[in-house]
């Protein structure tokens, strides 16, 4: 896992300096480039549905690269257990996180993302077992990673859209609330809205530049 998260900061490093080299009159930080928005979370697979919730901040680089932290919370319940017939598996997981997204054109992304997962863990035995309820607080790290599609957003990038993304873990952590009974990653499916921020003042500034345009000529 630390190789992959490694290559992709040197890679996210090397497409933020080619992009600051393209535009160099541009200043570094500009508030129109922040987002913000929200994603739910729907997990199907074999005996597992995830349901869930996650705010996000963030800003965007240049028009391939987006950063945000996210926040989240989900519920997760497994049926049939470790192959155990009638057992229950309840989790509710909560944690920070960040994500970044890349996109090679403007309608698409690949996106990987870590999280850092709370788990309030409740094992419901089948009816046929003696043991009583169990209940436990654990932690996982999950890396997730995969695409999605973006709808409205293009090379401005300043602008807000919608997405839906498919991701997996392929972390290694045991916890993983992204896992079934028998280790397995499950899709997460996840869609949402991602709002581009202080955009009057970036139109102000498109006005001016185009009266200006017009000025010269």
């Amino acid at each position: 896992m630390k190789k992959i998260i490694w290559s992709a900061c040197i890679l996210l490093f090397a497409l933020h300096v080619n992009a600051q080299d393209e535009e160099k009159s541009e200043p570094f930080f500009k508030k129109e480039n922040l987002f913000a928005g929200g994603t739910l979370n729907l997990g199907f697979g074999n005996q597992t549905t995830s349901l869930g919730i996650a705010p996000f901040f963030g800003y965007s680089f240049n028009r391939y690269i987006d950063l945000a932290i996210c926040p989240g919370i989900s519920y997760i319940s497994i049926r049939d257990y470790n192959n155990d017939l009638g057992s229950k598996l309840r989790q509710t997981v909560y944690g920070p996180g960040c994500f970044v997204r890349l996109f090679p054109v403007n309608f698409l992304f690949a996106q990987a993302q870590y999280e850092y997962n709370f788990i309030r863990y409740h094992y419901i035995p089948s009816g046929n077992q003696n043991p009583a309820d169990e209940r436990l607080k654990l932690d996982a790290h999950s890396l997730l990673v995969g695409g999605g599609f973006a709808s409205g957003r293009d090379f401005s990038y300043q602008k807000s859209y919608y997405y839906f993304s498919i991701l997996w873990d392929i972390g290694e952590s045991v916890n993983s609330p992204y896992k079934d009974g028998l280790d397995r990653a499950v899709p997460i499916i996840r869609a949402g809205y991602n709002i581009a921020l202080f955009q009057g003042k970036q139109r102000q500034r498109e006005s001016g530049e185009r009266r200006r345009g017009r000025y010269r000529d």
